[in-house]
């Protein structure tokens, strides 16, 4: 059965696919987002269509950490107040506002822009890991931090990028797994558990 009503304008179909495309938005939401707007907010429909297109026109990727930027340095990398020594890797731009939201890092990114998915063809080529490689050497890196997810493909970017800069003796670490703090044990799951045990450490 075809998705899209045959009594629907071609606009509307073409609306409704492009907010499909949207990350957790399947036909149905997408077919009620679309007639919400149109029906009840065309303001705010035209605020979404002009948003979107200025940054389409406007945004750009960083030439240091590769994040998104109105400038070629974005105001991260462009600040004194960074600190240089440190490279913290992360997998997209959400990922590098979650770290900066815990207010405990005060070093540089780099956004990979995606993960290392052999299945789906992106491998460290792909992500351009001679980049970040070129950067490290041309700074002043003192550690590189690994901030990728714990999915598989998250472990296998991370191992990638342990492999590649342990070959150049580059201080590396990994973003630790463990106990959420303020938690008991007895309601934390046994993987969650299994991983802090790997990742302990040795305070005496």
């Amino acid at each position: 059965m075809d998705e899209y009503h045959f009594n629907e304008p071609e606009p509307l179909i073409n609306l409704i696919k492009a907010l499909k495309r949207l990350p957790g938005i399947g036909i149905r939401s997408a077919r009620r987002i679309a007639y919400h707007l149109m029906q009840y907010d065309l303001d705010g429909a035209g605020f979404l269509s002009k948003s979107l297109s200025d940054a389409v026109a406007s945004l750009r990727h960083c030439v240091s950490c590769n994040g998104f930027s109105e400038t070629e340095l974005c105001f991260t990398c462009a600040s004194d107040f960074r600190d240089k020594r440190l490279l913290c890797i992360v997998e997209n731009p959400s990922d590098q506002n979650s770290v900066e939201s815990s207010h405990g890092y005060k070093g540089l990114y780099y956004v990979l822009m995606g993960r290392v998915s052999p299945l789906d063809g992106v491998g460290p080529k792909e992500l351009n890991f001679q980049k970040i490689f070129d950067r490290v050497h041309a700074g002043n890196v003192e550690e590189v931090i690994i901030a990728t997810g714990f999915t598989a493909e998250g472990e296998t970017t991370a191992q990638f990028l342990i492999d590649m800069f342990s070959s150049a003796n580059i201080k590396t670490s990994r973003l630790a797994r463990g106990v959420p703090a303020g938690s008991e044990l007895e309601y934390i799951d046994a993987g969650t558990i299994a991983w802090a045990l790997i990742d302990r450490k040795i305070i005496n």
